[in-house]
């Protein structure tokens, strides 16, 4: 996997994955930025969530689970001095569908978070205090 960042101007930068889609980030005001993208620490967050709700959507068609829409709240803490990095992550699964099993929701948060999420993983491991939740909305 490659990535590269280019920087734009200010606090402004533009990475384009090796996949060749790009992503703008820049900073606030305040630290040189315009405001006109997301913070690199954000596209971390997103990246996490990204990959958790892959893995619980993966999970839960392969459950025959008749799932009709999955998303992720994501809330996270950041240490108070330099270097700020995430000390807890909470993610939130949000899965609506018709008579869905509690059993299979709840075994494909767990198997995201302990087994197949690349990025959950390699932030526990680097000591991010990690927590998952869920609920399920019933559909008609």
């Amino acid at each position: 996997m490659k990535a590269q960042i280019k920087w734009v101007d200010g606090a402004m930068f533009v990475g384009e994955s090796g996949s060749g889609h790009t992503l703008v980030m820049d900073g606030p005001p305040e630290a040189g930025g315009r405001n006109m993208g997301v913070r690199p620490m954000e596209t971390v967050l997103i990246g996490l969530g990204g990959c958790a709700s892959y893995d619980v959507v993966s999970i839960l068609k392969k459950a025959r689970q008749d799932i009709r829409d999955v998303h992720v709240q994501l809330e996270a803490e950041r240490a108070e001095t330099e270097p700020k990095v995430f000390t807890r992550i909470h993610l939130h699964f949000v899965v609506s569908g018709k008579n869905l099993k509690e059993t299979q929701v709840k075994r494909a948060v767990e198997l995201s978070a302990e087994k197949y999420c690349s990025a959950s993983i390699m932030l526990a491991r680097a000591g991010v205090e990690m927590t998952h939740g869920y609920e399920i909305v019933e559909v008609e």
